[in-house]
């Protein structure tokens, strides 16, 4: 299915609506869900007379949002305002303030957007792999949510199998597409350096993320070239001078006195926003990447990134990073109490740890972003926080960025106020010192930022050489490349006068080391000697096919030719006797014979013309008609004109030959004896005769 992604915001809507359904995914359950989220926004509770909490302008929105996710007013407003807690055994039910239920308020919002995303993105993911017979999410039944095994209640989709011959073979199809498909091209596209005012645990987590891939950039493109060449012996000229962001990222991911550790361990021991804040201060006294906010705010601190100086607000870093929905919320979507099936499939793991045991709600919480059944809870608490969560997924996406090739497209900014065609001289020329993109060109025009092993380079470029020159040795890989380099050098020799870029190379102890201008012109020139490879084999292979067609095509054109010419005097068939004297007519008998139909008795009759038609039993069958081959004509020609037993051909006419019809195949033209083609069996047009 290709779909055209229009421009406007309704054929953008038409698209993505459409996607959805390829993916079988409800459309309105998705909407539905995505409005809830937006109403939940209006909900806001105030504190009310007694215990109770109150919502501020009415509960009309607390009903909407109800309705649109399939439970009752009554049965959200207890899962907003109420908290279950295990106090030594014995559960105890309390009333939320209005800044608790503000804060339950949210993480509901949060759960419901961020496991929606999730079940389309592992919806796509399970369509992709072979095998799956993936089936539809409805929202009118609960069964799929509740009564499938653990994999159907991780991913939003239903997979069978026939049997278990069929299960053990698609499993050995899989983990072949698996390995066939180790190596792949990913697009990373990161989100850029955040600082706005104030700054909090979610823009910590995005800025240590941009620290990172800048401190792998940093690695990959100035550290590992500078310390390679030193290594190896091999004096660079060009000076980088480049800013190392290391002290900045441990400042807030070391293992144990990270700001981000704190901030678990704090959460652990119940600790507060101020308690946070003194211990990071005591901690790192003497980093000179914190520093303290001018205005002396007790809940705050300040961080110096390598893009920008950003202050962060701590005061709600602790509830942020615990990341958890309580199971008074989560069981309101029961399937029990809720008609939505789409909404108790986003929180199926949940339910089923929840309802595997008595009492239900039992004080015990749950992470907002979906997790597996493993890795649910470790007593009444989730296994992981928001920062541990996250400081995984970053390991995962270095793992993989270190074992591949990457290729870097820095993107700036034109201003900060998102204006088109608007140019910020300041904003630009700061983003170029962040990301230190002159030092890069300094360093890509002048040194060696490019490296290879000995073998790899002669492996790649040794077709630059005459093939009988070279060793091909292990022992003899050093000797190879300096042969590389000295054709390399003679074929230089007109680019060098026109060309400014630096060209240059040196051999180190295990790699060959070139300067991006050497890079691009060997490139330049094993495309064109691979370019001229390929044309020479053209060439001879299609010398040497129409060669082997010659005889065919020759004989052809000679029957052509013969075709055109007249229709020669037909020959007396050999082998007839003569005819019995008796059987003579007399003289007179055949002059008036002659003299009747206007024949000459001292020259033959023309022959008569060829017929239109043919006869087939008590019918006449006109031109053209399709007939099959019976055996290969002709027998002993080779090449593309040939015409095969079983083949389908088309009869023209009849054929300037005596016993020949004209057949056209192809493009070519065929004299053929009717003994070697029957009609169809199909029944063709004709007349009675």
């Amino acid at each position: 299915m290709t779909l055209h992604i229009s421009s406007t915001p309704s054929g953008r809507f038409e698209a993505w609506k459409a996607c959805l359904g390829v993916l079988g995914i409800p459309f309105l359950d998705v909407v539905r869900v995505l409005a809830a989220v937006l109403l939940l926004g209006n909900v806001t509770f105030i504190e009310g007379q007694g215990l109770e909490v109150d919502i501020q302008g009415g509960s009309h929105e607390l009903k909407s949002v109800a309705a649109l996710l399939g439970v009752s007013s009554a049965a959200l407003y207890r899962g907003l305002t109420t908290r279950t807690h295990n106090v030594r055994g014995q559960l105890v039910k309390s009333m939320c303030d209005a800044n608790m239920s503000n804060m339950t308020r949210d993480a509901l919002a949060k759960a419901l957007y961020c496991r929606t995303v999730a079940t389309i993105v592992r919806r796509a993911n399970s369509l992709k792999r072979l095998g799956s017979t993936s089936g539809t999410l409805s929202s009118d039944s609960n069964e799929s949510v509740h009564h499938q095994g653990e994999v159907a209640s991780q991913h939003a989709s239903t997979v069978g199998t026939a049997g278990s011959k069929a299960s053990k073979s698609m499993s050995v199809l899989n983990n072949a597409v698996k390995h066939a498909t180790d190596g792949f091209i990913g697009i990373l596209d990161m989100f850029g350096f955040e600082d706005p005012k104030p700054s909090h645990l979610e823009h910590l987590c995005i800025n240590l993320c941009a620290e990172t891939m800048q401190h792998f950039y940093n690695t990959h493109i100035f550290k590992s070239s500078i310390e390679s060449c030193r290594d190896e012996g091999i004096t660079c000229e060009v000076e980088v001078d480049y800013v190392d962001n290391v002290p900045c990222i441990d400042l807030i991911s070391s293992l144990r006195t990270g700001l981000l550790s704190m901030l678990d361990v704090e959460g652990s021991v119940r600790g507060t926003p101020e308690s946070y804040i003194q211990k990071v201060k005591v901690q790192h006294k003497g980093n000179g990447r914190l520093f303290e906010p001018k205005a002396n705010h007790i809940r705050s601190f300040g961080i110096h990134h390598f893009a920008n100086r950003v202050i962060y607000d701590a005061s709600d870093f602790l509830d942020t990073n615990r990341d958890i929905i309580s199971d008074d919320l989560v069981c309101v979507f029961h399937k029990q109490s809720c008609n939505f099936g789409f909404a108790t499939h986003l929180f199926g793991s949940e339910l089923k740890a929840l309802f595997s045991q008595d009492p239900v709600p039992r004080g015990v919480s749950f992470r907002i972003s979906p997790t597996s059944h493993t890795d649910l809870q470790n007593g009444d608490e989730p296994v992981s926080t928001l920062t541990q969560d996250f400081h995984t997924r970053l390991d995962n996406l270095l793992r993989t960025l270190v074992h591949a090739k990457p290729h870097f497209i820095r993107c700036l900014r034109s201003n900060c106020s998102e204006k088109p065609g608007h140019f910020d001289r300041a904003t630009v020329i700061k983003q170029i010192r962040a990301l230190q993109v002159l030092e890069t060109v300094n360093l890509m025009a002048g040194g060696y930022p490019h490296r290879m092993r000995f073998k790899t380079f002669t492996l790649r470029y040794r077709l630059l050489v005459p093939f009988k020159k070279l060793r091909r040795v292990e022992d003899k890989t050093v000797d190879d490349c300096k042969l590389i380099l000295e054709y390399f050098v003679r074929s230089l020799e007109d680019v060098s006068r026109s060309s400014t870029v630096a060209i240059q190379w040196a051999l180190g102890k295990r790699h060959i080391f070139l300067s991006e201008g050497a890079r691009q012109q060997l490139e330049m020139l094993r495309i064109e000697m691979r370019h001229r490879a390929a044309t020479l084999l053209q060439a001879v292979w299609r010398g040497w096919h129409f060669r082997r067609r010659w005889p065919t095509l020759k004989r052809n054109l000679e029957l052509r030719a013969r075709s055109r010419t007249v229709r020669p005097r037909p020959q007396p068939i050999a082998g007839t006797p003569p005819p019995d004297v008796m059987d003579r007519c007399d003289q007179k008998t055949i002059q008036q014979t002659c003299s009747l139909f206007g024949l000459d008795l001292e020259r033959p009759p023309p022959v008569p013309p060829s017929r239109s038609y043919t006869i087939t039993g008590n019918h006449k069958m006109g031109y053209p008609q399709t007939r099959v081959m019976k055996r290969k004509f002709p027998e002993e020609g080779g090449g593309d004109s040939v015409l095969l037993k079983g083949e389908s051909v088309v009869v023209v006419g009849a054929s300037s030959r005596r016993g020949h019809l004209l057949v056209d195949h192809q493009g070519h033209s065929f004299h053929v004896p009717f003994q070697y083609m029957e009609l169809k069996p199909s029944a063709q047009p004709g007349v009675n005769i």
